[in-house]
């Protein structure tokens, strides 16, 4: 049996080289000062290398390693990212080749529909529902359904068939539709429907297995891009507290169950607010048996241009 020797009190304390200490903050770090060039790299290389600002460089610098590596890059995220006008974002990030699906809720197909047909979106909830008008615009419910039917008929899912249909109607602002823009470009944008909680459930044209069919179909595509994560792909969770993060873990969950080795990928969320499933179906679990994960938290109108910028300049580490 060893005994441990007990160090005698001292009446004075014992100081130590600061040389011998193991630091977390370095002024190598540091932020520059703001620079009068007016260029973005400029700005871009003088963040700290600390923290978020650090973590930023890194997704940046992992989206370019998927993309030599042919992997995917897809971006999950929630209806108040369009709601923020960062609709021109995501299709240049598409058009660009630096996203190569998408998913979201249906709210979000709500939005950009009305955006592509109105040029404008999202109510003023609080005065139209106390007379119940509320999400009773006519023209919404009409030509949502009307993609939808046309793309059950054609064999597609809930985001391509409205992406679609918005082209075919040739609407006024269909250059702002993000959804329009990944059915030219031929990228998955899917749609993952919660029922009950959209105001198309609503309309008197709503159709329960219209659908849910539509949605079912885009989670077997979803799960099909998921299959390829493995090694060097990249997942961002943006401004999705719960049904992007469920249908993620869903998705991944049936992709190795069925074989594919999704592994060795990064994982980001980015939202105004931490929140339990990110974390846990986004950060965590999902990179247990390796990868890497990154949480940065601000506002959507603020971080995702930034991150665009960075990637359309080609920056890095």
């Amino acid at each position: 049996m060893t005994t441990t020797k007990r160090r005698r009190p001292r009446e004075t304390v014992t100081t130590f080289p600061i040389a011998t200490r193991s630091f977390k903050v370095k002024a190598d770090d540091f932020a520059a000062k703001p620079s009068t060039s007016g260029a973005f790299a400029d700005f871009w290389n003088g963040l700290p290398r600390i923290l978020a600002a650090e973590s930023l460089r890194k997704v940046v610098s992992a989206i370019h390693a998927a993309r030599r590596k042919g992997k995917p890059v897809v971006v999950a995220f929630g209806a108040h990212v369009l709601k923020t006008g960062l609709g021109p974002i995501l299709i240049d990030l598409v058009e660009r080749g630096f996203v190569t699906a998408l998913a979201t809720n249906g709210a979000s197909g709500i939005h950009d529909f009305e955006v592509a047909f109105h040029g404008k979106t999202s109510e003023d909830v609080g005065p139209v529902l106390e007379t119940g008008e509320f999400g009773m615009s006519r023209e919404t419910g009409v030509g949502v359904f009307r993609a939808l039917r046309a793309g059950r008929r054609n064999g597609v899912g809930y985001g391509r068939a409205l992406g679609e249909g918005i082209l075919r109607a040739r609407l006024p602002f269909r250059h702002l539709s993000l959804f329009a823009a990944a059915a030219k470009a031929n990228v998955p944008l899917t749609v993952h429907v919660a029922l009950g909680t959209d105001t198309l459930v609503q309309h008197p044209g709503m159709d329960g297995a219209l659908v849910g069919e539509m949605s079912i179909r885009d989670f077997t595509t979803i799960r099909r891009v998921i299959a390829g994560l493995g090694d060097g792909g990249v997942w961002i969770n943006a401004g999705s507290a719960v049904i992007m993060p469920e249908v993620f873990l869903k998705a991944l969950s049936m992709a190795r169950n069925l074989g594919h080795d999704v592994r060795n990928f990064t994982t980001v969320d980015l939202d105004m607010n931490r929140h339990y499933r990110p974390h846990e179906n986004v950060l965590k679990r999902p990179v247990l048996s390796g990868g890497a994960s990154y949480a940065i938290t601000g506002h959507h109108e603020i971080v995702l241009p930034l991150l665009a910028q960075a990637l359309v300049l080609g920056l890095e580490e």
